[in-house]
């Protein structure tokens, strides 16, 4: 298993950043790594961190200005070569159709569910994780 796996967090909100690194913790799931965070508040600093490479899993706030998550999904789903998963958060269970439309792997509601979206990030991340995955 490796030492740490690496989360990008993207939102132009602090306390929604907040939020993310309290409901994942140290450690999303027993069978993870514990978790490393890199927190973006710019679309800029998204793309500069994704270039970099190293990314397990990105966390798009649908809430951001000026940017927000789900077009920033599509983008990076676009234009990074092997993008990591991306799990979104949206404003309203009704916008889930713009979660597809994004091109996200997994979505869940703001505010940010403790047992919700643990789960949803550990099951994205198992999967970037696995021995056999790209």
């Amino acid at each position: 298993m490796r030492a740490t796996a690496r989360v990008l967090v993207y939102s132009d909100d602090a306390g929604t950043r907040e939020q993310v690194r309290l409901a994942a913790g140290r450690r999303p799931a027993a069978d993870l790594p514990p978790v490393e965070f890199l927190e973006c508040a710019t679309l800029p600093a998204v793309l500069k961190e994704l270039d970099a490479g190293g990314v397990d899993v990105c966390v798009l706030d649908g809430e951001a200005v000026p940017a927000g998550g789900m077009g920033v999904c599509r983008q990076i789903k676009d234009e990074i070569f092997r993008c990591p998963p991306v799990l979104l958060l949206m404003g309203r269970p009704q916008d889930a159709w713009l979660a597809t439309w994004s091109r996200a792997d997994a979505a869940v509601t703001l505010p940010v569910d403790p047992v919700e979206f643990p789960e949803a990030l550990a099951g994205l991340l198992r999967s970037r994780l696995a021995p056999n995955a790209a």
